[in-house]
């Protein structure tokens, strides 16, 4: 039986993870943590924006599980958490999955409508 709950508390986790990646800015942070963890700022160094702006964006990928930090010292340091991307996967392979049988299905509709004028 499926658990409103848990399956609610799932949705939100997706909404999590889009709203994150619905920022150009934070998937290009995203993309240079892909290549492995970076303090604060080699990772706002490509960006031409104030600290407290740039921090705002790790802020919220943190929020949202995409990245975990640690600080040692004063230094902060940031890596890719990568089991919240497939959250979005599995969204994205269902919807792609739902497409291809509605576009099979017209195909199949198509080519016997095809079929039918053809033999008249």
């Amino acid at each position: 039986m499926n658990q409103p709950g848990a399956e609610m508390q799932q949705t939100a986790f997706a909404d999590d993870v889009f709203l994150a990646l619905s920022n150009t800015t934070r998937r290009q942070i995203l993309e240079q943590l892909s290549r492995g963890p970076a303090t604060v700022s080699d990772l706002a160094a490509p960006f031409d924006m104030k600290l407290p702006s740039f921090v705002q964006h790790l802020s919220l990928l943190e929020r949202c599980r995409l990245v975990t930090s640690r600080k040692q010292g004063r230094v902060r340091t940031y890596e890719i958490a990568p089991e919240p991307f497939k959250v979005a996967e599995d969204w994205l392979t269902e919807r792609r999955r739902m497409w291809e049988s509605r576009f099979d299905r017209f195909d199949a509709y198509v080519t016997q409508l095809k079929e039918k004028e053809s033999g008249k």
